[in-house]
């Protein structure tokens, strides 16, 4: 059986409803963040180099970064491996993001291959990659390729998210968020929606952002 993909905001409603059904707190959630983004962007390289330069930064800096990175033609293969470190540094990469943007771009991925591919085997070519972790791998299988049934426990804000909406003691680490995860199978993409989505109302609540 090929793995569900969400590719409209009527995917992403289903899985909703299907968890409020199942679970009471994700129905209290979704109440108070109204209807979720499809959260979709086009799949390839640039997709996943925005995501290894949003690794560990705030949505500001990373979006400062990628801007500066546009205007000056570095999200494409060639351009990066054609660059300088110097040049590359301009725009705001660190020096350890400068490695894994040229070892993505030398890495020459499949990356339409990889829209057939089952979830594991996508993570295990993209976590192959130096600078690509579970997290990266993850994320570009929610938001690059559609998986319905994705999650990433390693992510901050779930994991914060979770706590907040399961009034735990402490932030579920990466693995036990990721055994909680397994109950909202299989629309767990959806439920990384919903807990990121009440995460940003949580925060707005306590005059955070």
């Amino acid at each position: 059986m090929s793995a569900r993909i969400i590719s409209s905001i009527e995917d992403v409603e289903e899985g909703a409803r299907h968890l409020c059904a199942l679970c009471p707190r994700m129905a209290d959630a979704y109440q108070k963040t109204g209807p979720l983004p499809l959260r979709r962007k086009p799949d390839g390289f640039s997709n996943l180099l925005g995501t290894i330069v949003s690794q560990q930064v705030s949505v500001a800096s990373a979006n400062a970064i990628w801007n500066r990175m546009e205007s000056a033609g570095f999200t494409r293969p060639d351009n990066i491996m054609n660059a300088s470190d110097e040049q590359l540094s301009n725009t705001g990469l660190s020096g350890r993001k400068i490695r894994y943007a040229r070892a993505l771009a030398e890495a020459d991925i499949d990356f339409v291959s990889l829209r057939e591919a089952p979830p594991g085997e996508v993570l295990e070519k993209l976590v192959s990659v130096k600078g690509i972790g579970f997290w990266t791998a993850e994320i570009y299988l929610i938001t690059g390729l559609g998986h319905a049934d994705v999650f990433a426990p390693g992510d901050l804000a779930l994991q914060e998210s979770a706590r907040i909406l399961y009034d735990l003691p402490r932030r579920p680490r990466e693995r036990e968020l990721r055994s909680m995860a397994m109950a909202w199978s299989p629309w767990r993409s959806v439920a990384a929606r919903l807990l990121w989505a009440y995460y940003r109302v949580e925060k707005q609540r306590d005059g955070i952002g």
